[in-house]
């Protein structure tokens, strides 16, 4: 992958001469009146038709691209507002997978969790549509969330492969199909969301194999992150800097950063991005705390390779906590960077600025 493909989203306007790239990791909450359509949607009795449900998701990934580009992200997305569940989406589009009812996961709660019945083949464009509406909502560039291969396979029910290996590499190939769609369509950053390998990381390999067939023919001015929830990194560090992927986001913020040094010897070779907002809580971090927050990224890469995010999807969150959090993240990294302008950042021997 490139080394300078970031460097695309720098605003022409930015005030600084350092530039820390802050995104968002993908779920955003979904306006109160969107949910009560959803339901009305999937009420028989209801007279609330397709047609009305695609315009009132229209209408909220207008107003949620609107509110990322006021918080001052460089780069945003419509918040998912069309998708219902990370894997459930991507399997009601992919030929081979079937639904049969609802399962138990935890507590209370079911998961619609899908079964690969029959070989899966790719049909038709899963992202291009949402993509290109976003793309003309946005003044901004627009990042791409796919769920990835090894996390379709692992949580669904495999009844047609010898094991989910060859399952998650025969996704893989789908999600190459997908991204070169969205390429050609004007994509230009696309984040892979593999949950499950926090869970299962001895599949580390697994999931290496799946990026190489994600990746392959991808242009290199194509930005391609990998996100991986909270778990215990040692068990896929250093083996991760193998992978064909420009930056690894890590969820480090709700944990304290206790991991940091995880990723400090050997040398983190690709671009880091940091969480740097706890997605778990409703207390709004403030702009000095999550300045601290910032700094921690710099025991392990330079500023020119940091990226600035929360620490995952902010869905569960009030969306009026998820903007303040945000805007203060943004508010935060603009600080950061006048502050590495000035030489008051002291980086440290081991990391150092350009």
């Amino acid at each position: 992958m490139s080394e300078n493909n970031r460097e695309q989203f720098r605003p022409d306007d930015h005030p600084n001469e350092h530039f820390l790239l802050t995104s968002i990791v993908g779920s955003y909450p979904k306006p109160k009146w969107l949910n009560r359509v959803s339901d009305l949607a999937d009420d028989p009795d209801s007279k609330f038709t397709e047609e009305q449900l695609h315009e009132a998701h229209d209408d909220a990934c207008r107003v949620i691209v609107d509110e990322h580009e006021r918080t001052g992200l460089d780069t945003v997305s419509d918040g998912e507002m069309r998708r219902n569940e990370m894997v459930e989406f991507f399997a009601d589009r992919i030929d081979g997978y079937e639904f049969n009812g609802p399962v138990k996961v935890w507590g209370h709660n079911y998961f619609d969790k899908p079964s690969v019945a029959d070989d899966v083949e790719y049909a038709e464009s899963w992202l291009v549509d949402e993509f290109e509406f976003t793309q003309a909502a946005a003044s901004k560039p627009v990042k791409v969330p796919i769920t990835g291969p090894y996390t379709l396979a692992s949580w669904s029910f495999n009844e047609a492969y010898d094991d989910d290996a060859e399952l998650s590499y025969a996704l893989a190939d789908l999600v190459n199909e997908e991204i070169e769609a969205l390429v050609d369509a004007g994509a230009r950053y696309i984040q892979i969301d593999e949950p499950a390998l926090a869970t299962t990381p001895d599949d580390h390999a697994i999931v290496g194999e799946c990026l190489d067939r994600i990746v392959a023919g991808v242009p290199d001015e194509v930005r391609i992150g990998l996100h991986v929830c909270y778990g215990d990194y040692s068990r896929i560090y250093p083996e991760l800097l193998e992978y064909p992927i420009d930056e690894f986001d890590v969820e480090l913020c709700n944990g304290d950063y206790e991991q940091i040094d995880v990723f400090a010897d050997p040398e983190f070779t690709t671009d880091l991005a940091l969480g740097v907002v706890d997605v778990h809580t409703t207390e709004v971090e403030s702009v000095e705390e999550i300045k601290e927050n910032i700094r921690e990224g710099f025991k392990v890469v330079p500023p020119e390779n940091l990226t600035v995010s929360p620490d995952c999807g902010v869905k569960l969150l009030p969306r009026e906590v998820a903007r303040r959090k945000i805007e203060n993240m943004v508010t935060a990294t603009r600080e950061i960077e006048t502050e590495l302008d000035a030489g008051e950042i002291d980086l440290g021997p081991e990391v150092s600025a350009d």
